[in-house]
């Protein structure tokens, strides 16, 4: 008799899903949209960056350093300009990140063995991709700053002087090439996980409300736990169906290689579900209307994702908000999503943040539903 009550329960849930167009396309459309978006559009590498040429030396020297900037992956001319505020205007509106300013007198200078100037001016209203920039366009100046002393050398002396470099060995673990999409591309599972599960859990009760059959459930034999599961359930479907898709897009679409179980991410997605769908029960048992809860569960996801590390790192914030991540279910399945995704490892080391989620749901989960119990009493 119960399982016959939770089994309508649930083709009542179902029934509403097909027959709502925004669900559908919340199950279906926003999983593959997110995932495409933050495979080719979120990332931090950066390449191509739009340059400015302010070459005013004009020199086989100084076309020989500009040709260095520009052969290389990193930095392409789109402009040419010929004078302060040309370099100004190309800045002012955007057209370039970076300007390469060479004076007058710059290949004397190299010619003759004297220090040799030159300008780099960056945009600095994006600090990370100003401090890459840096990075590269500093390497590329130092190449060509000791071919010059080699090629000095040898001219002087007729010698090549033996420089012994320092041996530093390089290699990146689980990430090789350190492309920016095998970060970004499985946190989307967190994200979708969280945005679908509390928009769609925190609307389930108050929907009832809205269209006046709540009475008529509670004046019904089903029991509280009986509609809690069978509100629940069908969520909890939708969400391994998203999981299950975007890791089919970030494995076979985007070659994001999964070294981890498969068996281990499920069954954190069900921890990470249990808080999930507490918090969107908590919302839907407060809120009066659907756009309501619809509101809360975005009050809580942007703070949640800001929190997670999934863009900022956490140990960058102060120490005060680093205390509240611990609060985040959002953080501690981030860390297994990777640890799965690009290390390969297992329960031995990502059981504390198994166990913080189990705490965190069981803790989540009991406060809605005394608080369910309370709201229709």
């Amino acid at each position: 008799m119960v399982l016959e009550r939770i089994k309508q329960m649930l083709i009542k849930e179902v029934k509403q899903v097909r027959r709502d167009p925004r669900m559908r396309a919340v199950i279906l459309i926003v999983p593959i949209l997110q995932s495409l978006a933050f495979g080719y559009a979120v990332t931090t590498d950066v390449r191509h960056v739009p340059t400015a040429v302010y070459d005013t030396d004009n020199s086989v020297e100084s076309r020989d350093l500009i040709s260095r900037f520009l052969g290389s992956d990193y930095f392409d001319a789109v402009e040419y300009v010929h004078n302060d505020d040309g370099a100004r205007d190309a800045l002012d509106h955007g057209r370039v990140r970076l300007v390469i300013h060479l004076r007058h007198g710059f290949g004397e200078a190299v010619r003759n063995g004297r220090t040799a100037e030159a300008q780099l001016l960056i945009d600095g209203t994006d600090s990370n991709t100003a401090g890459l920039v840096l990075q590269y366009a500093s390497g590329i100046a130092t190449d060509y700053d000791r071919d010059i002393l080699v090629t000095r050398a040898l001219a002087t002396t007729g010698v090549v002087p033996v420089v012994e470099p320092m041996n530093l060995e390089v290699r990146s673990w689980f990430n090789e090439n350190l492309e920016s999409r095998n970060y970004f591309v499985p946190g989307v599972i967190a994200l979708l996980v969280a945005v679908t599960t509390l928009l769609l859990t925190s609307m389930a009760v108050v929907r009832e409300k809205e269209i006046g059959t709540i009475e008529q459930i509670i004046v019904t034999p089903i029991t509280k736990t009986e509609f809690i599961l069978g509100k629940s359930v069908p969520f909890v479907i939708i969400a391994y169906m998203n999981v299950l898709l975007v890791t089919a897009v970030s494995v076979f679409w985007f070659n994001v290689p999964i070294r981890g179980s498969i068996l281990l991410l499920l069954g954190a997605t069900g921890l990470y579900l249990l808080t999930m769908i507490g918090i969107g029960l908590f919302i839907s048992t407060v809120a009066s209307t659907q756009q309501q809860a619809m509101m809360s569960a975005f009050f809580f996801i942007f703070p949640a994702i800001l929190l997670s590390g999934f863009i900022f790192p956490i140990a960058n914030m102060p120490v005060v908000v680093q205390w509240f991540t611990y609060l985040d279910p959002l953080r501690y399945f981030l860390i297994i999503i990777r640890g799965v995704f690009l290390k390969g490892v297992g329960t031995a080391v990502l059981w504390p943040q198994l166990a913080a989620l189990a705490v965190l749901g069981v803790l989540t989960l009991s406060f809605s539903v005394s608080m369910f119990r309370k709201t229709l009493g």
